[in-house]
Order: structure tokens, then sequence, then C-alpha cells
């Protein structure tokens, strides 16, 4: 409830050198008033401003931790309520005693998780995108990816938002006017100036959606499995876009077993690569089961790299993963370039273009940002749009917009038919709610509940 004062720890428990615990509500400054002891007081120093002091058992008449207070008094803070933010020592002691201080003051609770987000949100601080950025930035994985994040926490896609359901506003005032006053030819209320709202709004969803392919890899990044046969080099792959020795390198055949995971940012694209267990025939029960976690990997992946022996003819397993994977988002490595040439590129040609071929030593590391230009070329057809376009990341708004366009395109069709203008109405209405749930204005409890249940303790 928005009437109750809330704590909860901010930051990420561990050593550190500082750890901030974050208090929220009506009684915030006066409950940590009652365990802080300093020479101002704080029920009476100004907004956002900054103490120094001590967290005191008020029982025992202990010093608990050494702290500095910031204080943040309504409505300039982040949830627009008064706000105390206890900067301790970084720990698990120090940040737990203060914590379990201050959850015996009989005015605070715990937050639960999002809890000062969903506050920001429902006084009306940021809109349900904005909250949803938050966690993009928490998230982030590549500096672009971050500053797609910031600029929706600022609100540059409400704002787009805003604009194009202000346009539908004006579309049903209109037609309201002429459901009520056939009489008058406002703005010659005709099935024509419907068709022409639709367009114009259905166009700037479009502008929206044109990046969203984009904007969905740059906050959710590509998986991407690394594929072939044992030996090839998968796993040395693997240890040079990570920068470091992730995965047991050997010349012995089958040395990876199961899947390895890593994280790593290519040309500012997050991607999460898959280091499979090399693919062939086995009798070996531990390999076997590798194998088929190797091809589950393949069905899932975004992207897959294909790995083949540069130093060796190819195999007819290779083959066989050429033919299964041609028509998938594939970019064929031919490794070790660092040893005489074997393979014969024509064959491998026969499956792939060339601009998905790409030669490489993964030992000696040649040749790797030609696979860089390749995995960018291939997503983003080069570079990334620019940086002024409002970007759409998030599955839930896109599925909105589409859903949103949809509506519209039913509204025109409507038109051309000759249907009333009230039953066209209906349509227009729906997409103005469905981009209304974009940013919240029309999007059910339950969901809002579910958004914000995605959050971590303390945000």
């Amino acid at each position: 409830m928005l009437s109750d004062t809330i704590a909860a720890i901010s930051t990420a428990v561990g050593e550190s050198g500082i750890a901030v615990i974050r208090v929220s509500g009506p009684e915030a400054i006066a409950s940590v008033e009652n365990v802080f002891r300093s020479k101002t007081k704080l029920t009476e120093a100004d907004s956002h401003t900054v103490h120094y002091g001590f967290i005191i058992d008020p029982k025992a008449d202990e010093k608990l931790e050494e702290v500095l207070v910031s204080l943040f008094r309504a409505p300039r803070s982040f949830t627009t309520e008064d706000v105390v933010e206890i900067s301790t020592h970084g720990g698990i002691i120090s940040v737990k005693r203060v914590m379990d201080l201050l959850l015996e003051q009989r005015d605070i609770r715990l937050a639960e998780p999002g809890e000062f987000t969903k506050r920001a949100f429902l006084n009306g601080r940021i809109d349900l995108s904005q909250a949803e950025a938050v966690i993009d930035l928490i998230r982030s994985k590549s500096d672009r990816a971050f500053s797609l994040a910031l600029k929706q926490v600022e609100g540059a896609l409400s704002r787009k938002i805003g604009e194009l359901r202000h346009m539908l506003v004006e579309t049903l005032a209109h037609i309201e006017v002429n459901i009520d006053y056939p009489e008058h030819d406002v703005e010659s209320m005709t099935t024509e100036f419907i068709k022409q709202k639709c367009t114009l709004t259905m166009q700037g969803i479009d502008d929206l959606l044109r990046t969203a392919s984009q904007g969905k890899i740059l906050r959710e990044g590509i998986t991407t499995a690394i594929v072939g046969r044992p030996n090839v080099g998968k796993s040395s792959l693997l240890n040079a876009l990570a920068r470091e020795n992730k995965a047991i390198v050997t010349d012995i055949p089958g040395t990876t077993r199961d899947v390895i995971e890593e994280f790593v940012t290519i040309n500012n694209i997050p991607l999460k690569l898959l280091d499979t267990a090399g693919i062939r025939e086995t009798i070996d029960v531990v390999e076997k089961i590798g194998v088929e976690r190797s091809k589950a990997a393949v069905d899932e992946a975004d992207l897959i790299l294909l790995v083949l022996n540069h130093a060796e003819e190819l195999h007819e397993d290779e083959m066989t993963l050429l033919k299964q994977l041609s028509g998938r988002p594939v970019i064929v490595i031919l490794n070790k370039i660092d040893l005489p040439q074997q393979l014969d590129r024509s064959e491998v040609s026969r499956y792939f273009s060339d601009d998905v071929i790409v030669e490489l030593s993964a030992k000696t590391e040649e040749g790797l940002d030609h696979l860089e230009e390749a995995i960018s070329k291939l997503f983003f057809g080069g570079e990334l749009e620019s940086g002024d376009l409002t970007y759409v990341s998030n599955v839930r708004h896109i599925a909105l917009l589409k859903r949103a366009k949809q509506s519209l395109q039913d509204a025109y069709e409507a038109a051309d038919t000759g249907i009333p203008i009230d039953i066209m109405q209906i349509d227009v209405r729906l997409a103005w709610e469905q981009l209304g749930e974009v940013v919240g204005d029309s999007a059910p409890d339950a969901l809002i509940d579910q958004i914000f249940s995605q959050f971590c303790l303390g945000k």
C-alpha cells in the first residue's frame, strides 16, 4: 500500500566500498531519525542534503554503524515520497545490522521487488514504459543497449506514443461530434478523414517498428551456437571472442561434453555464446548426451557459427551439417588458417554465400575482426540505425504496437466498405487503448504487478 513506509537494500549484497539502504514513505524521515544520531535533526533538515552520523540501537544505546544519510523530501524524489538513503560500509554484517534495526521500527516494512519503481509509476513520476526501461538499464550488456534504455527512461518512447494517441483522440472527438450532431459536418467528417488519420497513425507506428528487431537484439542479445565436429576449434573461438580462457582446449577430440555459456559484446552487439559439444556419431554415453544438447542449442539459436577446419578436407558429418543449416542464420567459419589449407572452399560456397564465410585463426586471432563485421552485417546491414531514432526493444511494446496497427487497419478497411462511423469508432478507440497500454494508461493491474515483480529487491 502507498500509505506504508518501505525499506530495502538497494545495492548488491557482498563486500564493497559502500552499501545503500533505501527507505520511502510517509514515515521515512521520522523512522530513520529514531535510530540516527547526528549534529542535525533529519526532521528539520532541508531536502537533498547529506548528513554524517551513526546508526544507534536505541534499546541498548549502542553504535551499530558509521553512515552517511541522504534526505529527499516529497515530491522531489524518485518515488515522489519522502525518501532516506543510508550509505553504510559495504559488507554483509554491517548492512544486515542496519536493515534489521530499521525493520524493527513499527512504521517500516520490507519492500517488495520493484516496489520503489512501482511507487514512482503509481505516483505519476514515470510511466510504464519508463519503468520497464529501468530494468533494461540494470541488465544492459553493451554501451548501445544502455544508451537505448536511458533514452526510454528519459521518456523518448513515451513522447512518441503520446503523439500517436493525441492524433487518435482528435479523431475520436470528431467522430463523437459527428454522431451527436449529424447536422454539423465538423471538418468534413467523412470516411476519408478517418482514413487519413488512420494512415498517419499507422505510419507513426511503422516508424517505431522499423527498428524493433534491432532494438530487441540490443536489449536481449543474440543467442549464438558455436557448432561443428570435435577438435575444429569451437572452444578456442569462444575463448578468443570472450578474450579469456572460459573453455578447456586440448588436442583430444570430444573435450567439451556440455554446452558452455558466455556473454560477449561484438561491435556493441551482445551475444550469448553457446560452446557446444562436437557433433559426431559416438558410443560414449556422456558425449552422446552432449551431442544431443548441441543439436537442441542449434534449434533454439538466433545465430549459428558453424566452425570447419581449414586444414582438413570436409568430413561427411560436416556435409550433412551444411545441408541441414542451409537457410538458417549461419556464419561459416573456416578456422585454423595458420595451418596449410586442405579444405575446398567451393564446396562450402554451394550452400552459403561468400559474405557469410569467414576465414580466421582462433589461435592467433587473425581474421577475428572479419567475423565481427559479418555478424554486424547479418543483423544490422553493417551498422546500427542513427542514434537519434527511438528504438522499441520490449517484446510487450512490439506486440501492442502491432495490435494497434491492426486495429487501425480494420478501421481503414471498414471506411472503404461504407460501414457506419460509430462502428469504425470501436477500432479507433481500441488502437488508442492498446497504445495506452504501452505507457500504462490502460494497463490492467495484473499486468502492472507482473512487470514490477521482475525487478530486483530495492529497486
